[in-house]
C-alpha cells in the first residue's frame, strides 16, 4: 500500500509541470501583451477601486478596441496612452481587448 501511495504521489508531482504548460503559446503571448497594462490598470485589469485609472477587466471588447485605436490615432485625448498604443500593432490591440473582455470583473 505504501508503494502505491508513493507512486501515485510521484505521478501527481510529475504531472504538475504539464498543467503549467496547458496554456497554449498563443494564450501566453496575449497574456504577456496584456501584462504591460498592469502597472496602471492593475493585475489582470482590476484597478484599485479608488483609482482614477479605469479597470479593464470585463470591459466590452469592441468598446475597448475602439478606445485603443482612438488613442493610437490621436483622436482620443490622453496623457501616455498615445505613446503606449503606438507600441502595439493593430492585431495586438485586438488581442489585448479580447484578453481583458474575457477577464472577470
Amino acid at each position: 500500500m505504501k508503494i502505491q501511495t508513493f507512486l501515485l504521489a510521484g505521478g501527481l508531482a510529475a504531472a504538475a509541470p504539464l498543467a503549467a504548460q496547458a496554456q497554449s503559446a498563443d494564450a501566453l503571448y496575449v497574456r504577456s501583451l496584456a501584462a504591460n497594462c498592469s502597472n496602471c490598470h492593475g493585475t489582470s485589469g482590476r484597478a484599485v477601486a479608488t483609482s482614477a485609472v479605469p479597470a479593464l477587466a470585463g470591459m466590452p471588447r469592441e468598446y475597448m478596441l475602439r478606445q485603443l485605436q482612438a488613442f493610437r490615432d490621436g483622436s482620443r485625448p490622453a496623457t501616455v496612452m498615445h505613446q503606449i498604443t503606438k507600441g502595439f500593432s493593430p492585431t495586438q490591440l485586438e488581442q489585448i481587448a479580447g484578453y481583458f473582455a474575457a477577464q472577470p470583473k
